[in-house]
């Protein structure tokens, strides 16, 4: 009789696994059914069999290597980890995010391969690389002035404003940052990298969720609480904006006086009305008022309080025309460099399932009033 009761759990489970991977696999099924299908050879040749001196760029889940098709496109092949059942997830998930989206700051997926255990995406190929080879690395690439980087912070914020805002269901990326910001021949920027991405349905104010992204890039409350709101990529947004104008890496903690995070520093240069002074030394001209107004609004993106902080079609707005600041309702921003620097939270508790909140939260604070002419 014991035999007899294992060998029926044996095959209980045996069921509940083939199961649970048929469905895997016709989620998956699903999702490759919504975009154009590469063969596992035509990205072999393309990429010389995905040869190193293609590689172009590693991620969490994979590798990245620039291809060529036969008609002579150019285009990134991000190959995922085999070994990685995150990988695969975020195969799907870039596939269901963004497969029919399009957009002038949203890089392009073009389409998709699975062969066997490897899973490929195939992605528009961006000649100047990400932000952060541009400009924020020792051996920086290209020399951008301030209508470059100006136009680099615009076009990201219209990008996610477009996510946030337009989509339905809206997008909230997750993980934005300069590595995740590519420029094309025009150097005009591009969002990629959805593998975190969630979908955001109109009637829930926050998602509780594991946490997933970039340290130094990450909103307090969402460290800290496990709570994704669309303010998360506010919050990133005005990171990377300081980064742009800086020329600094947010990664760094050795900023002003003492042991500082790039945020830290340019709220301690606010209070003390030296905003220029965090201006990357390497421009030689550029229009004060504009740059501090950029310095300020990012600022207004990174406050503790995540229903303070501006939605991104107040960004494009506050970023693109001339309007005073109502700097009355700026407040300190949040701190956080992985989990254990904080400033201004109140939720400690960290959720492991995703949940959804349909409460009501508060309007954000009037930040911007037309300027005078």
């Amino acid at each position: 009789m014991i035999c007899s009761c294992f060998g029926t759990s044996s095959v209980l489970q045996k069921r509940h696994d083939k199961h649970a991977n048929e469905s895997v696999q016709t989620e998956e099924g699903d999702s490759i059914a919504k975009t154009k299908n590469f063969t596992y050879n035509l990205l072999v040749g393309a990429t010389n069999n995905f040869h190193r001196s293609n590689k172009i760029g590693r991620g969490g889940f994979g590798t990245v290597y620039k291809g060529v098709l036969k008609n002579g496109r150019e285009v990134a092949v991000k190959v995922l980890s085999a070994e990685s059942k995150q990988g695969e997830r975020e195969f799907m998930t870039e596939i269901d995010t963004i497969s029919n989206v399009k957009h002038p700051n949203l890089t392009e997926l073009l389409g998709c391969c699975v062969h066997g255990r490897n899973r490929i995406l195939v992605y528009e190929y961006l000649e100047n690389s990400s932000i952060d080879r541009a400009l924020l690395g020792f051996r920086k690439s290209i020399k951008l002035d301030w209508e470059k980087r100006s136009a680099i912070c615009m076009g990201t914020a219209r990008g996610l404003a477009y996510l946030h805002e337009e989509l339905v269901p809206h997008i909230v990326h997750r993980d934005i940052k300069a590595s995740n910001i590519l420029l094309d021949e025009n150097l005009q920027p591009k969002i990629g990298d959805f593998g975190l991405a969630k979908l955001f349905p109109d009637n829930i104010t926050h998602i509780s969720t594991k946490i997933a992204g970039t340290a130094g890039y990450l909103a307090p409350e969402y460290v800290l609480g496990g709570q994704l709101t669309l303010k998360a990529d506010v919050y990133s947004f005005g990171v990377l904006a300081l980064e742009v104008v800086s020329g600094r890496s947010s990664g760094n903690t050795n900023y002003g006086c003492g042991d500082k995070l790039l945020m830290e520093w340019a709220w301690e240069l606010y209070e003390e009305g030296k905003l220029l002074d965090l201006v990357d030394p390497e421009l030689e001209e550029f229009p004060k008022d504009e740059a501090i107004r950029y310095m300020k609004v990012a600022l207004f993106c990174a406050q503790a309080n995540a229903s303070r902080r501006p939605m991104m079609s107040q960004v494009t707005e506050m970023l693109s025309r001339n309007v005073r600041l109502n700097e009355d309702q700026l407040t300190p921003p949040g701190f956080c460099e992985g989990s254990s620097r904080k400033s201004g939270m109140v939720s400690k508790n960290k959720s492991s399932d995703t949940t959804t909140s349909h409460q009501m939260s508060s309007y954000p604070i009037t930040t911007t009033e037309v300027a005078p002419r």
